[in-house]
């Protein structure tokens, strides 16, 4: 059969691109059909090609309005009738309606689009019934699936309504399925015998990396967007507060940015997207209702703000970068706290479907802490060998470029496949954990399983060591997960091999993403931009030093530590750009900065230094309001009971508030409030303290007073001190 003259008359291409060949031949052959081929991998032109080939109307099931829109546009472009491609959804008044069932039966439409609401309604499929159906395609078919990443249910009944409009094949295609999903799709839509075609999820042009997410993100990302001046990227986050926020923090730092998710109106929405594939912005901040079917070829990079629900989402989302195969860096900031955060969502769902959640999550946070090959990872979960060595893009990962250390763990696996084997091969991962553990719960009881000699014969490790252990041997197809109850883990042929003779098994040591490391900033400067001179930090409190001599003041009412290493970062040349550091502000820059700023200069130029500019990230001000309010507050003498009450803080916050204030070079007068506090005699014992300190802690001066003074008192004491000595 030709297929190639009318996809040169039709498309203007001379060859077909991967498996389009051989799943339009089976589609013009009027085969069922199931087609999984990554995000960029030609999908399309699967259903496209055969609709304009055979004769009759070919029925298109998408979920998206955008979507149909974009490739009715598409087809209407290649053909001199515009009938050619029709939308049918509830964006049709009644005469655009009447058109589209004109063309229809006057056998010009080819392929008409359809969301699966429209398809359900009867006059629809009354007419349908009465034309000549050529197939019908279900465009992103993993929707049909609870276990997909983007059930919808209304998806669930599109067997019947096909059977009722006629008997005709059904071609699937989606771009993320697991084995699971795959089974579930099929057995949904009744056409087991489908022929099923499978690309390659490998996208070698991809790079792929994780981050701890620490309190620095959003400098992170700046920084990040910053070392790519002109390149398109997209940034995704969970919340649509999220991505109002980081929207206008990148616009406030000089960075071409919109938002887009759907509680935007549909003209802004609309708006937004054509200015980013018009390039008249660079980044597009956005919920995952961003990208579907957006076809920009140069997306250079995708950053997850917030790490997805599911490996599917992730990798359809991290798809969007690099589909001319050009360069696409795929950036995730990961915190266990948001993975608890989106636990707590599913709290309220059916118990069916947080089981579901749950399971989908727990791979989500396998990717995230693992150190291994995260591209083998992320192809084993879609069923698919990746050759860590030799394989196409085998070096495109952070875990790759930066090899963790590794460790004879061939007991430990013995230990584990024996677990796993003389438990009956009943339970989920997080279960056999426990039981290596030695940790009691109820199922485990109600089994006896705590009672067995092989309960806890693993205490001697972590929780967290076992489920990185176990997660690397299922990558090795040691064992496996049940597809009929999902997660249950079961041997596989290899890993029965394994325990009859045990053989070397080298274990990479997993990432530790714990809460310590939230205020570093992320090793390995070279992507992450770099971490404080120490040679100037070193210079830097010399010269404080001999500064606060002079003033007969302690160094740190000049400027803190922080500020110091943060000079040492941003090396800030001027009193505008000192007054950005971290703790400076424009008050503390104009009283003490001119001979810090001229030793930084001189310092940059003799080392030949080159500055990072895009460092000194503005805030959006956000916070700004309450410290005026604070300011023109102290100032008219209320009493900070009040103060706090009325912006809705703590106490303990709104010190922390006004020590911002002060630190940044502001006074404050609170002796007010102090008055009402501490007599004459304690404030001037306190005041004293801090004169002669060596540093500003509390709890050095806590000691100090072995709880003659509670932490508030010394706290306020200390803005009084800073306040009057060092702004």
């Amino acid at each position: 059969m030709d297929l190639y003259s009318p996809l040169k008359k039709y498309f203007g291409f001379n060859k077909f691109k991967g498996l389009q060949e051989k799943v339009i031949e089976s589609i013009v052959n009027n085969h069922n059909t199931f087609v999984i081929m990554p995000t960029g991998g030609g999908k399309s032109l699967c259903y496209q090609l055969p609709a304009l080939m055979k004769e009759g109307t070919a029925i298109v099931v998408s979920p998206l309005i955008a979507l149909m829109k974009n490739q009715v546009d598409a087809i209407r472009g290649i053909s001199e009738n515009n009938g050619v491609a029709h939308v049918l959804n509830s964006s049709l008044n009644k005469t655009e309606i009447n058109q589209v069932k004109e063309d229809i039966v006057n056998g010009i439409t080819k392929l008409l689009y359809v969301a699966p609401e429209s398809l359900i309604k009867e006059e629809y499929i009354t007419f349908l019934q009465s034309q000549k159906i050529s197939f019908v395609a279900i465009d992103e078919a993993h929707c049909i699936s609870e276990w997909g990443h983007d059930f919808r249910p209304e998806y669930r009944n599109l067997k019947n309504i096909i059977k009722t409009i006629d008997n005709v094949p059904v071609i699937c295609l989606t771009a993320t399925a697991t084995e699971k999903v795959q089974e579930d799709i099929l057995k949904t839509l009744g056409i087991t015998d489908a022929n099923c075609f499978k690309a390659s999820f490998n996208r070698p042009n991809l790079f792929y990396e994780v981050r701890p997410k620490t309190k620095e993100v959003e400098k992170d990302i700046i920084r990040f967007v910053k070392q790519r001046p002109g390149k398109s990227g997209i940034i995704y986050c969970l919340s649509r507060k999220k991505v109002e926020e980081i929207a206008q923090i990148l616009q406030v730092n000089g960075i071409k940015a919109v938002p887009y998710h759907a509680g935007l109106d549909a003209k802004t929405r609309v708006k937004h997207q054509d200015m980013f594939l018009m390039e008249d912005c660079e980044v597009v901040v956005a919920t995952i209702a961003f990208g579907m079917g957006i076809d920009k070829p140069d997306v250079r990079y995708v950053i997850h703000h917030d790490i997805p629900k599911s490996l599917e989402s992730y990798y359809q989302e991290t798809g969007r970068a690099g589909r001319d195969d050009g360069e696409g860096y795929c950036l995730a900031f990961y915190s266990y706290k948001d993975i608890e955060k989106l636990e707590k969502f599913m709290s309220s769902k059916p118990v069916a479907e947080q089981e579901i959640g749950h399971a989908l999550l727990q791979e989500v946070v396998g990717y995230a802490e693992t150190s291994m090959n995260r591209r083998k990872y992320l192809l084993h979960y879609f069923g698919e060998n990746f050759d860590e060595i030799n394989g196409e893009g085998a070096d495109m990962d952070d875990n790759s470029r930066n090899p963790k250390k590794k460790h004879e763990a061939k007991e430990d696996v013995a230990k584990l496949l024996k677990v796993i084997k003389e438990s009956l091969q009943q339970y989920k991962s997080k279960e056999i954990v426990n039981i290596l553990i030695g940790k009691e719960n109820a199922l485990l009881t109600s089994h006896k399983t705590h009672l067995q000699p092989y309960f806890g014969i693993g205490k001697d490790k972590s929780a967290s060591y076992w489920m990185a252990l176990l997660r690397q041997i299922m990558v090795v197809h040691f064992i496996k997960k049940e597809i009929e109850q999902y997660g249950v883990i079961k041997m596989a042929k290899e890993g029965e091999e394994f325990l009859k003779k045990p053989t070397s098994f080298m274990m990479t040591e997993d990432h530790s993403y714990n809460e310590e490391d939230d205020n570093s900033i992320i090793a390995n400067s070279k992507s992450s931009g770099g971490s404080a001179d120490e040679v100037l930090v070193k210079q830097l409190k010399d010269l404080r030093k001999k500064a606060a001599m002079k003033l007969g003041i302690p160094p740190f009412a000049i400027f803190q530590d922080p500020s110091i290493e943060d000079m040492a970062l941003k090396y800030p040349i001027n009193l505008d750009e000192l007054s950005k550091v971290h703790g400076v502000g424009e008050g503390k820059a104009k009283k003490f900065g001119n001979d810090f700023v001229k030793f930084i200069a001189d310092y940059v130029e003799e080392n030949d230094i080159l500055r990072p500019d895009d460092l000194i990230v503005k805030s959006t001000g956000v916070n700004s309001g309450i410290k005026l309010y604070i300011i023109q507050n102290t100032d008219r003498k209320l009493p900070l009971e009040d103060i706090a009450d009325s912006k809705g803080l703590e106490m303990s916050e709104l010190i922390k508030e006004m020590e911002a204030i002060i630190y940044s070079g502001t006074k404050l007068n609170i002796d007010y409030a102090l008055d009402d506090l501490l007599d004459e005699d304690q404030q001037e014992e306190i005041y004293d303290y801090f004169m002669e300190a060596k540093t500003d802690k509390i709890q050095d001066a806590l000691d100090e007073f072995d709880g003659e003074y509670d932490e508030d008192e010394l706290r306020l004491m200390r803005i009084k001190f800073i306040s009057e000595v060092g702004n």
